[in-house]
């Protein structure tokens, strides 16, 4: 419930930056994808997590990433919707 909250209110704070969005900047948002290096972080904290071997560093890094990949996340879904009304446009 924590996580539902906060990723709507980061969702409401990120609106006026979604009317920003040309359809460049909002193609390229949607073509954003992670590196290697963090992906594989990514899923080995993951996997430490699932098996509850996380330091509190790693858990604070853990935290970090889901928090970056929520954002990230809301981003893009306005990033379509963008794209999505210029096609309707």
């Amino acid at each position: 419930m924590k996580n539902e909250r906060s990723t709507a209110i980061l969702d409401g704070l990120l609106e006026p930056v979604s009317r920003c969005f040309n359809l460049e900047a909002a193609r390229a948002l949607i073509a954003l994808q992670v590196g290697e290096r963090d992906q594989a972080r990514v899923e080995e904290l993951a996997e430490k997590c699932n098996e509850g071997q996380l330091t509190p560093e790693e858990q604070g890094e853990y935290e970090a990433y889901v928090h970056a990949s929520t954002l990230i996340g809301i981003l893009q879904s306005k990033a379509r919707r963008v794209l999505t009304q210029a096609k309707a446009g």
